[in-house]
């Protein structure tokens, strides 16, 4: 069974609007501390996401998954995700917090004019980014299309505070190797060669050295 049977909370307070990206960018920093963090641990196998995720979406490959405790459970699944200047975001730590079966759009409208339909929204990202059933064969407005027994898996597996990864495989590939590669070595320059010291400058250092050392001796003596 993929459902955990926790209870569902809903934030209090909280106002988004589904399939909609006010601010961000849909590129990650590989240095931010949430990138670096997932680079550190061991990679789900057949996903580009860690261990730490629940959920993990490719927006190269339009797929998703679900994980319990570092394996997949479910998936890979197709999915489609935001387009035409509403990418959907990138992100290493997001996490759910609100789910509503029901759901319907105030952003986008059937040709009647009636709010979309958008069931099965589980909200995981500012702006009302959420997993939802829609078509995976067209771009969304931020969200992640799932086709509809995919988005009810979803919904009855993800709760409130869990971690969804949304990346690019191969941003995430380079990234791994870069941080996995040792640093650089510097090699010093070898110090320069002490020139002899000339017969001169021996026998007059060593007269002087005499000198001084006889002075001194005697009268601390």
């Amino acid at each position: 069974m993929i459902g955990r049977g926790r209870t569902l909370a809903v934030l209090a307070g909280v106002v988004v609007t589904a399939g909609v990206v006010f601010a961000g960018s849909a590129v990650a920093d590989p240095r931010s501390p949430a990138a670096i963090r997932a680079h550190e641990e061991a990679l789900v196998d057949g996903t580009p996401c860690s261990v730490s995720a629940r959920s993990c979406v490719d927006l190269e490959s339009q797929r998703a998954w679900l994980i319990d405790d570092g394996k997949v459970v479910r998936g890979p699944v197709k999915i489609s995700s935001g387009g035409a200047g509403k990418e959907t975001p990138v992100g290493h730590s997001l996490r759910v917090y609100r789910k509503e079966k029901d759901h319907v759009s105030q952003e986008s409208r059937l040709p009647n004019g009636q709010p979309a339909p958008m069931p099965w929204s589980v909200f995981f990202e500012d702006g009302g980014i959420a997993f939802h059933s829609g078509s995976p064969n067209r771009s969304s407005g931020g969200c992640i299309h799932l086709e509809p027994v995919d988005a009810e898996a979803w919904f009855n597996y993800l709760q409130i505070g869990d971690q969804v990864q949304v990346v690019k495989a191969a941003e995430e590939l380079a990234a791994r190797k870069q941080s996995a590669a040792p640093p650089p070595t510097t090699t010093a320059a070898p110090a320069p060669a002490k020139p002899a010291p000339s017969a001169d400058r021996s026998e007059s250092d060593g007269g002087d050295n005499s000198g001084d050392n006889s002075g001194d001796n005697g009268g601390d003596g």
